[in-house]
């Protein structure tokens, strides 16, 4: 949605290292804007239903933030969004995963191989959603704060697509 820097920076800073939970209503509004963007343009198949899929984050960095951002903000955008809309949280991150922070491409993508599994049940239950007319499943979304090297996303997609879900674009609010 921008690049990480200037206000894009200062406003996910605030919010992940700061507190500042006033701040996930607010892109969760850019994000619902940006769906529905990428929707206007055809860059979405028309589906019964979509799902955005927060990219995992690790469980310590949630409990000291008073919980996951990217969660809170793909939620705040599927209620912007419609019923047809789910936030949809299907990653976890392993406990033994380090903090990206510092790392070089490299380093985060070695961190990450086999450290983010899919919640199969979860998985299981979106795959089966088929619409009997069309036989299309739903939408999904991939949602990110931060895309540095792109590890996350790539390895997100990897599980996923493991799992037997399909994402069809990805979406970060700022990308380095």
């Amino acid at each position: 949605i921008g690049r990480y820097r200037g206000p894009h920076r200062r406003a996910i800073l605030s919010m992940k290292e700061h507190g500042h939970r006033d701040l996930r209503p607010v892109l969760g509004g850019v994000v619902a804007d940006a769906v529905r963007t990428l929707a206007r343009w055809g860059e979405l198949p028309d589906a019964p239903a979509a799902h955005l899929v927060p990219a995992p984050t690790r469980s310590t960095a949630a409990r000291r933030r008073g919980g996951d951002p990217v969660t809170a903000i793909a939620r705040a955008a599927a209620g912007r969004l419609g019923p047809r809309v789910h936030a949809t949280s299907l990653l976890v991150t392993a406990p033994s995963t380090r903090d990206s922070a510092g790392l070089d491409a490299r380093d985060r993508a070695r961190n990450l191989s086999g450290a983010i599994s899919v919640r199969r049940r979860r998985a299981r239950q979106l795959v089966g959603l088929r619409d009997p007319g069309t036989g299309c499943g739903p939408v999904v979304i991939l949602l990110d704060d931060v895309l540095t090297t792109g590890a996350t996303a790539a390895e997100s997609i990897r599980v996923l697509r493991g799992a037997g879900v399909t994402v069809h674009t990805v979406i970060v609010i700022a990308a380095a």
